[in-house]
């Protein structure tokens, strides 16, 4: 039952994201303009996304090594890029945290549990990251830009934000997250979250490593947003890189929730929404955004060529040694 109404709910989002994108968008002009975007601004959009994959390979090798579980940065990157497949087919990218936890679980057996919740201490201070720019963007916003909702929406999750990390860190906390802990095993959210909880807690005698690896992350991030800016001047969209700091946290936030299969027209009617809002025309915006699909498109093929390579090779790569 819960499955078939999550499903129903996907088909009424993204039916609804569909009828609010033919509302707004004539395609013949969104094909004229994809058909004159420039090329070397859609290169670099790709080139961006591609070079931050190695940094966060070595922020996910940092992690992995305060548990005792030490792997080449080599391997780390395979399994980075073939995640970005794998969240090409599965939903968001929660799918290709799936697919690192399944493959790096072979080459470190018994660990799958620490595997897991370093994967999962690795997306929420990625997601908090994301959170820390978006409250940047809401102070750049104010008095600047034009965007009404979605700055209190961007506010929200900072406060939410905060709110977690009180929860996760705080030890007077741990009655309150008891008495939740039925209301959480109904959404089948306990399990996941224990882990993330334990993952946290193992590390608090690594604070510096995981202030480090935050920080780390929050420039990974800083520099992903500008992905967003040169896809959208390849289409014509002169706006200056400040606006993105504003768009671009709360638009990988959104990402993250699986509204429909690889945020198919939700993606797109987001930018619709949020650059007409700043004065951008529907058609230009909405190019924009189907270039950024193409991009983590893009972004897919080497982890797609990773595969085809070792399949061709035969079987899969064999686990680490353990002496």
């Amino acid at each position: 039952m819960r499955r078939s109404l999550r499903i129903a709910l996907t088909l009424v989002l993204t039916g609804l994201a569909l009828a609010y994108l033919v509302w707004k968008v004539d395609l013949g002009e969104v094909v004229d303009t994809l058909l004159d975007a420039s090329p070397w601004w859609f290169a670099l959009s790709v080139a961006i996304m591609i070079g931050t994959a190695l940094p966060m390979a070595l922020r996910w090798q940092w992690l992995m090594r305060a548990q005792g579980m030490d792997d080449t940065f080599a391997w780390l990157t395979r399994a980075y890029l073939v995640s970005y497949t794998a969240s090409q087919v599965l939903p968001t990218s929660i799918g290709g945290d799936a697919m690192r936890v399944y493959e790096t679980a072979r080459r470190h057996p018994g660990r799958t549990g620490d595997v897991t919740a370093i994967i999962l201490l690795e997306r929420g201070l990625g997601g908090a990251a994301t959170v820390l720019l978006g409250a940047i963007g809401f102070l750049l916003a104010l008095g600047t830009y034009d965007v009404g909702a979605y700055l209190w929406v961007e506010g929200v999750f900072v406060l939410g934000t905060l709110v977690l990390i009180f929860l996760f860190f705080a030890r007077s906390a741990r009655p309150l997250l008891n008495r939740l802990r039925p209301l959480l095993r109904r959404l089948r959210v306990e399990r996941p979250l224990r882990a993330l909880y334990d993952g946290v807690h193992h590390y608090r005698g690594h604070a510096k490593l995981l202030a480090a690896v935050f920080l780390f992350t929050t420039a990974i991030q800083a520099v992903r947003i500008l992905s967003i800016w040169a896809g959208s001047r390849a289409v014509g969209i002169d706006l200056s890189p400040r606006i993105y700091y504003v768009m671009g946290p709360l638009f990988f936030l959104v990402l993250l929730v699986p509204f429909t299969l690889n945020g198919i027209a939700v993606r797109e009617a987001f930018f619709v929404s949020f650059l007409g809002s700043v004065g951008v025309a529907a058609d230009a915006a909405f190019a924009s955004g189907f270039l950024f699909f193409l991009v983590t498109t893009a972004l897919a093929l080497p982890g797609a060529a990773i595969l085809l390579w070792e399949g061709l090779r035969g079987g899969s790569r064999p686990r680490l040694e353990h002496g």
